[in-house]
């Protein structure tokens, strides 16, 4: 067997139809075993909560089914799925591009009448009279008609959509577009995890993949509050992070996020995912109302603390459980005022202290660590053009086609035009035959041409 004919088999091969179903369904069914079978850290676990043997768990893992997406024989499935794609569009594309740039004028009249959609008249028109009728009447219909001569025959063609024929090869670009976006999210993206107590900052974040390591985030993130609502039962209800993002000590960026409302920086999104009690710690936000000026402090039970520019002391002296799932505190509080005063507040609330001729704001509550999950995918815009274009593409090649109609004038006996109407659309031919049908009612009883079967 020649080297050609090898070549040419190869070509054959990784360009048919068969390849890209056989390729298709395997990566499909794959799906389906790698969302019914946890992923990453979580396998083993999943492995033992159903007794499964070590052995049996030592297979899957050979099998690369602990990770499956990124097992040797997926990301194989998935570049002979590319190839094939590739291929088979580079295949196609020629007689694609051949289609669309055709000259329907030089089809042939023998050709012409024996398309699909045909219809015969004769006109007692003269045949520049003919020709001019159906160039304004086609015209009007929206149809720009190019002319062209065949021995004794004026053939007048016009079509639309040429450029539908295109929509498979948009189709084909787009599913590689997303799989360059996939593979780009996953070698230069991440996710992580981190868990930022109110009033602390880091410049990293932890690995979701099970190791833990540390992924620098080239910023610093600071959480400023946290705020937790509750059903009556105590159940929470809602809950949300004020977020600060800070380059070089500077604030740049500040937004309050809660489930489903992000905080997106250079490319990096911060979901808030979950919370943790820090047990023991509470905020404190005094404010002065006669001058506005206000002082956040962190603080325990038991210590006294100090706001010098006010010269205000005050700690937490006793604390009760409140029903089912809060607490008030017996606060104590001193200035140059008077003597130094207690009072209780609820978790949560604010109370105002009167002393002298100021009043001051007192605001306590328990204090969290928000849950951040962090993902950042440079990948994601090619995986949103990829399926922006395969929307479109997938639109092109099921719901337009690309339609062609000719009129074909030839003197007849009598000095009359024998008229020939024919069309063809190389998809929905039953949109077409009708859009034809109306044509040639349309043209049939049009009287400056007046056109006969006979």
């Amino acid at each position: 067997m020649s080297s050609d004919k090898k070549k040419n088999d190869l070509w054959a091969f990784l360009a048919s139809v068969k390849l890209a179903l056989f390729t298709f369904f395997t990566l499909a069914a794959a799906s389906i075993i790698g969302t019914v079978l946890p992923q990453g850290s979580e396998f083993h676990r999943f492995v033992h909560s159903r007794g499964w043997s070590p052995a049996t768990e030592k297979v899957l893992q050979v099998l690369g089914l602990d990770d499956m997406y990124h097992s040797w024989w997926f990301v194989g499935l998935l570049s002979l799925f590319s190839i094939n794609l590739i291929v088979c569009t580079i295949d196609r594309l020629p007689n694609i591009l051949r289609l669309v740039r055709l000259d329907n004028l030089g089809l042939g009249v023998d050709r012409i009448v024996k398309m699909p959609q045909r219809r015969e008249w004769f006109t007692a028109a003269s045949l520049a009279e003919a020709e001019s009728a159906f160039r304004e009447k086609l015209a009007a219909m929206g149809w720009k008609t190019a002319r062209g001569e065949h021995g004794s025959h004026v053939i007048l063609s016009a079509q639309k959509g040429a450029w539908t024929r295109l929509g498979v090869i948009g189709v084909h670009t787009s599913i590689l577009l997303i799989f360059v976006g996939a593979i780009i999210g996953s070698s230069l993206g991440f996710k992580g995890n981190i868990m930022l107590p109110e009033g602390t900052s880091s410049t990293k974040v932890y690995a979701a993949d099970g190791s833990n390591s540390m992924i620098p985030l080239g910023f610093e993130l600071r959480c400023d509050w946290f705020e937790l609502e509750r059903y009556d039962n105590g159940t929470p209800k809602d809950y949300r992070s004020q977020l600060v993002v800070l380059e070089d000590g500077r604030e740049v960026m500040r937004k309050a996020i809660e489930v489903n409302d992000p905080l997106v920086y250079k490319g990096i999104t911060f979901y808030q995912s979950s919370f943790q009690l820090l047990d023991g710690s509470f905020s404190v936000r005094i404010t002065d109302r006669a001058s506005g000026k206000s002082r956040l402090f962190h603080i325990r039970p038991g210590r006294e603390f100090k706001w010098p520019e006010a010269s205000v002391g005050f700690g937490i002296v006793n604390q009760q459980r409140v029903y089912p799932m809060s607490l008030r505190h017996k606060i104590w509080f001193n200035d140059p005022a008077g003597d130094p005063v207690q009072f209780w507040v609820n978790d949560g609330g604010t109370v105002p202290v009167v002393r002298g001729g100021k009043t001051y704001d007192f605001t306590i509550k328990q204090m969290y660590a928000t849950g951040l999950q962090v993902a950042y995918d440079p990948g994601v815009w090619w995986v949103y053009a990829g399926c922006t274009i395969m929307l479109l593409g997938l639109y092109v090649a099921f719901f337009m086609s690309h339609r062609r109609i000719w009129v074909v004038l030839t003197p007849a006996d009598g000095g009359r035009v024998k008229v020939n109407f024919n069309g063809t659309a190389n998809k929905n031919r039953v949109g077409f035959e009708n859009l034809f049908a109306r044509m040639a009612e349309s043209l049939e009883e049009d009287d400056s041409i007046k056109l006969t079967r006979e």
